[in-house]
């Protein structure tokens, strides 16, 4: 068993001798680096998903019943999450062993690029099962990108904050992923404003193309990324054996549960919250795109406020407090998300995505970052976070909308009561996960 200390206290000598101007300079280089480098990675994810909600199963699919093109195209966006566990496994225990930095430069070029391509490709009409197949192929590895991603950058951020602030820089991922969200949103909406034709006949080509031109971008502002105080510090201080991948199973499987069962319970809320709900709304409610993205749009604008407000909140309070605040009000939420969405009025479309993932999403993202990297030690950190997770993720956020999806469309009168027992089950999940929190054991900070 790790002995309890206090990670503060764990940066290796060139760190200690900082200057605060120094130390000011290389947080807030991390910060952008994070922040820039996520926002890419999510509104490359998030596209797709929209795009698998709205667009992909009418051009990449045989014509027929809508119905059941709209659950093929959500079967490619689960394929992207079955995929994250392969990122976050293989590239977890990689940054382990190389560094957070060399991930966080391969990570963001593996979806830069398989983005770009999904851009190119032909259409059913063009190429027929070829265009299921190659979408298929370039979302897995989107969802290999992805699912290294958010470990290597939380963990790498967690690493370097300074002491009482694990919170606020912690969550600098969610706000990246907010930012991304936002983006991805706004540019459905833009491409929508005079109706939902242009987008269908080749204009959702656009944002993925162009997104390559981030690309260079990330790539530079990575690359000049410093490295985990806490990485070196165990480079400078191992001997020569190099973490085994079997060794977070044998001994951190306490913490691996907790993430899991956490992971499954967010990502199930989560992503009912912004892709179950655009599907329901277009292909029940008759609730057009602009309507849809305009309102994820908005939910991610206020994102972007409340995401440092629980990180704070995470300093002042602690992480787990704070995941299992969310989890609990999300309970409670669940049919009063469904019934607003049910009445399809645009004001009260946006009043319940802005709530669902403005806020309560958001609540327990943003305590992520800090709650998941301190339930493992640093050498072990990165693979423990990505593992976890990314099973965690594959189980309930590529199935749980199409399952929720599933759930209406064999409902003979179309009922969202199934689905809504399936957000009270994962807000369940999030409180109970929080509640056996093994943190304790490799920090003295509560947060």
């Amino acid at each position: 068993m790790t002995t309890l200390r206090n990670e503060a206290n764990s940066n290796p000598r060139r760190f200690l001798s900082e200057s605060p101007q120094d130390e000011k300079k290389r947080l807030r280089k991390v910060a952008v680096a994070t922040i820039v480098g996520t926002t890419v990675e999510w509104f490359d994810f998030y596209l797709y998903a929209t795009m698998a909600s709205i667009v992909f199963g009418t051009i990449f699919f045989p014509e027929g019943d809508s119905q059941v093109a709209t659950l093929s195209a959500f079967a490619t966006f689960a394929v992207g999450f079955i995929a994250r566990p392969i990122g976050g496994i293989v590239f977890g225990h990689l940054g382990d062993r190389l560094g957070r930095k060399k991930v966080l430069v391969i990570t963001f070029a593996l979806m830069g690029i398989s983005t770009f391509c999904i851009g190119l490709l032909p259409t059913y009409a063009a190429i027929g099962t070829w265009a299921p197949i190659l979408l298929v192929t370039l979302r897995v590895f989107q969802g290999m990108g992805a699912g290294a991603e958010y470990a290597s950058a939380a963990v790498n951020s967690y690493e370097h904050a300074q002491a009482g602030r694990r919170g606020r820089q912690g969550a600098w991922p969610a706000l990246g992923l907010n930012i991304g969200l936002v983006l991805s949103s706004a540019t459905i909406f833009l491409l929508t404003l005079n109706g939902d034709e242009f987008l269908m006949n080749g204009g959702w080509r656009i944002p993925f193309i162009i997104s390559v031109s981030l690309v260079g971008v990330g790539m530079w502002i990575r690359s000049s990324l410093p490295e985990s105080p806490e990485f070196e510090q165990k480079v400078e201080n191992e001997e020569k054996a190099k973490p085994k991948f079997s060794d977070v199973f044998v001994h951190h499987w306490r913490p691996l549960l907790v993430v899991f069962v956490i992971a499954i319970g967010y990502n199930a809320l989560s992503y009912i919250f912004k892709t179950f709900s655009l599907a329901y709304l277009d292909e029940f409610q008759d609730v057009s795109a602009n309507v849809t993205s305009g309102a994820v749009m908005v939910a991610g604008l206020v994102a972007i406020v409340t995401v440092p407000l629980f990180g704070e909140a995470c300093d002042r309070f602690g992480s787990k407090l704070v995941i299992m605040g969310g989890g609990a009000l999300s309970m409670v939420f669940a049919f009063v998300f469904l019934a607003l969405l049910q009445n399809s009025s645009t004001l009260l479309v946006y009043v319940a995505i802005a709530i669902g993932t403005g806020v309560l999403a958001p609540m327990m993202f943003s305590a992520q970052g800090s709650f998941l990297s301190r339930q493992f030690p640093p050498e072990s950190r990165s693979a423990g976070v990505g593992t976890a997770r990314e099973i965690g993720t594959a189980v309930a956020g590529g199935l749980a909308p199409l399952g929720a999806l599933s759930l209406v469309v064999s409902s003979p009168t179309n009922s969202t009561v199934g689905v809504g027992w399936v957000l009270v089950t994962a807000g369940l999940l999030v409180v109970i996960g929080a509640l056996f929190d093994q943190g304790k054991h490799y920090t003295t900070e509560r947060n």
